[in-house]
Formats: structure tokens, sequence, C-alpha cells
């Protein structure tokens, strides 16, 4: 009940995003490869830029 007020970190909002995306890539592979693709390419680079985050928090 607590979480209702509590804000989303930079990182969980990112891994929404990235789990959003390859959900998105998985259905579409019985679709279309390219548009798959093209989707799990943007979640490589969400995750990515999670990693960038992560370690960008850890120096600090």
């Amino acid at each position: 009940m607590f979480n209702l007020f509590k804000r989303k970190s930079e990182v969980e909002k990112l891994q929404d995003i990235y789990k959003r995306l390859m959900e998105d890539a998985f259905k579409l592979q019985s679709i279309s490869r390219s548009e798959s693709d093209r989707k799990y390419l943007e979640a490589d680079n969400i995750l990515k830029e999670i990693e960038k985050t992560q370690n960008k928090n850890e120096t600090i």
C-alpha cells in the first residue's frame, strides 16, 4: 500500500521499457522478422542505457 506513492527510479523505468520491447519483439517474431529485429535492437540499446546508469550510480 505504501508503494502507491513511491516514485520509480530511472533504472526501474528503463527496465519496464526493456521488458515491453522484448515482449513486443517476441510476438513479432512469427509475423515480421525485420520488425522483430528492430524491437530487439531498441531493447538492446535500452539495456546498455540501464547498465550505464547502474554503473554511474555505483561509482557515486
